[in-house]
Parts: C-alpha cells; structure tokens; sequence
C-alpha cells in the first residue's frame, strides 16, 4: 500500500492532474465528503487528508510513504528526515512582509528600530530579518494576520501573498519580498528504500508532467 499525504484546498486541486498522470483517480472530493482516508482507482494507492502543516509531519514519521507540502510549511518544518526529490512548481506565491499603508517600513529599518513582527512562520521571519541585521520581536498567530498591524499589536506582518487582494482589503501593502513559495513532493526515506518499486515510478512521472506543464 502507497499512502499519499495531502491537504484541503489549493494542493489538493492542483495536485490531481499529477496523479492522473500517474494513473491515479481520486474517488471523492475531500471538501464534500468526511473521510479523511480518500480511496483512488488503485486499490494499492490511497490518500490521507492532513492539515498542511501536518504533511511533513505524517511522511516524517512514516503515516504516509509520501506527501506534498508548501515550501513555507517544509522551511518551519526544517525538513528532517525528508527526500525532497522534486518541485512540483504548483501552489504558488510569494512569502511577504507587510505593513499598514501609511507605516514607513524603510525609515524604520534604516534608523535601526526594534519591530514587532507578527507571523505564523516563525523561523522563516526569524532568518530572513536577520540576514537583514534588523531587530524583531516575533508574535505568533495562526490566522487573520491582517488584523495584527490594523490593532497595533505588530508593526509588520510576514505572510504568504497570492494576489494582494486581502492585504488591499485592510488598508496593508507588501514592502518586502521573502522568499517564492511551491510545493514540493516529500518522500519518507525509509519507505523510498522499501518501496522504490513502487514509489520510484511515481517520482518520474510527477517529474515528467511537471516539465511538460
């Protein structure tokens, strides 16, 4: 049995045209249906539903042979114990820091001042403003980060952005970029091992697809 580690949402909807490639159906819809082990056409072949941060997690440790996660939650994860053969180059956005549209980002990272920086990706912001030389105090929050610089409980916030559109919404502007975001395919390296007959194929096939995308 191979065991596929995905999340709701974007992933999982962009992840299906590789399985396909591959040979593999997905039988149910994980936004309409309860289950979170999804069957596929294969009967050797199924999917667990995880939270994204928990893919690394499950794959890690052997819950799943496989997986596919975003490269912020991998960078927080730092990735122990992980075969990252192949970008998938799906998921895409851009890791920001972001302020208040009438905070001067600039002035205060000139003048050295001490900001308060509000994030989910804690290391990720942690080794980025370092690299930098400027120092933060870092809030973690799991959600509704808009909200940290409009409340004055931070300065700045770091973020995956995608379009701008919710940051326009609250009167914030992106200032600074991070880093790119995409997914990866994450490969526990036990099973690689153990299983290659059947996860080897798998690999070159998500790698074909992808440079054909």
């Amino acid at each position: 049995m191979i065991t596929i580690a995905l999340s709701k949402g974007r992933i999982f909807d962009e992840t299906l045209p590789l399985l396909k490639a591959a040979g593999i159906v997905v039988r149910e819809n994980p936004e309409s249906s309860r289950k979170l082990i999804i069957e596929t056409n294969r009967r050797n072949v199924r999917v667990l539903i995880v939270r994204a941060t928990d893919v690394p997690t499950y794959v890690q440790f052997g819950g799943a042979d496989l997986g596919v996660a975003g490269k912020d939650v991998l960078d927080e994860h730092g990735g122990e114990g992980l075969y990252q053969p192949l970008d998938l180059n799906i998921a895409r956005c851009r890791m920001m820091v972001a302020v208040r549209r009438d905070f001067d980002y600039a002035a205060a990272v000139r003048q050295g001042a001490r900001l308060k920086v509000a994030t989910k990706y804690v290391q990720t912001a942690r080794e980025h403003f370092a690299a930098k030389g400027v120092h933060v105090d870092l809030i973690k929050l799991y959600g509704s980060m808009e909200l940290a610089p409009l409340t004055g409980l931070a300065d700045a916030i770091v973020d995956l952005v995608s379009t701008g559109g919710t940051l326009k919404a609250n009167n914030l502007v992106a200032v600074e970029e991070v880093g790119k975001i995409s997914s990866r395919l994450v490969v526990n390296q036990a099973a690689l091992k153990v299983k290659r007959a059947q996860i080897q194929p798998l690999i070159d096939t998500f790698s074909r697809a992808v440079s054909a995308g």
